[in-house]
């Protein structure tokens, strides 16, 4: 890997931040740019950097105060504004409940399949914006990029840290969290952990043709899998430790 380059086997790498993760602990920053793009003003500017000495981009999905819930996230600028600064890479790290019960909170899943249970989001860039007379129907049978989804189970080994490396992720619109009806339903459809920010994210980067996988760092037993109501201080308490696992696979990804 060329000490100028972020992604593993070259081009740019980028970090979209979820809950837990609005800054990039170890990141030299260079300087911040902020892209307009026809969809809109993404989360907030895109921060330059290095990690481990390598070039990397990272954006703080709910931006880096934490303002914007997950249904108001303007994902397709988000992901326009990364492949605009040069990025053929993203790995995006989110919060999640755990639904499949070997899923404890604090641990982290490197899902091959996702289910989008949303609504009312922006999910496409085929409509409108700058090419409107444009149709086009991608392939999604795998969601996420397999090479990539290899390189961060790899960087996690390296790193130490125990990760599941299949699942199903399900999308669902929040803001609120799920009941324990609708977390039985999603364990039905063979979903085992639920988030709120997984679609259209994945969906728009295969769209522009960039190399995506996803980090999720489980926070919290889904409803009515745990003992009690769930609350942010024990999601928070959670997303410590999980955040400082994923940094640490962050760290091995990029020494590879």
């Amino acid at each position: 890997m060329a000490a100028e380059s972020g992604a593993p086997g070259g081009g740019g790498l980028a970090i979209i931040g979820g809950t837990g993760l609005t800054a990039l602990e170890g990141l030299a920053i260079t300087r911040r740019e902020m892209v307009h793009t026809p969809w809109g003003e993404p989360s907030g500017p895109v921060t330059h950097g290095t990690l481990n000495g390598y070039g990397v981009a990272f954006l703080a999905r709910h931006g880096y105060r934490h303002t914007i819930p997950p249904h108001q996230v303007n994902y397709r600028a988000n992901v326009w504004a990364l492949r605009e600064v040069g990025v053929t890479a993203i790995v995006a790290v989110a919060a999640v409940g755990g639904i499949r019960a070997d899923l404890a909170p604090g641990g982290l899943l490197i899902p091959d399949q996702i289910i989008d249970y949303t609504w009312g989001r922006g999910h496409t860039y085929f409509e409108g914006g700058p090419d409107p007379e444009r149709v086009v129907h991608v392939d999604f049978t795998s969601p996420y990029d397999e090479a990539l989804r290899q390189r961060l189970i790899a960087g996690a080994e390296r790193a130490g840290v125990a990760v599941s490396d299949t699942g199903t992720y399900a999308a669902t619109q929040g803001p609120r969290l799920e009941s324990a009806a609708e977390i039985d339903r999603l364990e039905r459809d063979g979903c085992d952990v639920v988030g709120m920010t997984g679609m259209p994210e994945a969906a728009l980067a295969r769209e522009l043709d960039l190399a995506y996988a996803h980090v999720a760092v489980v926070a919290n037993p889904a409803a009515g899998r745990g003992a009690g109501a769930i609350t942010m201080q024990d999601i928070q308490a959670q997303l410590e430790v999980g955040m400082g696992r994923v940094r640490a696979l962050l760290h091995a990804l990029l020494d590879a």
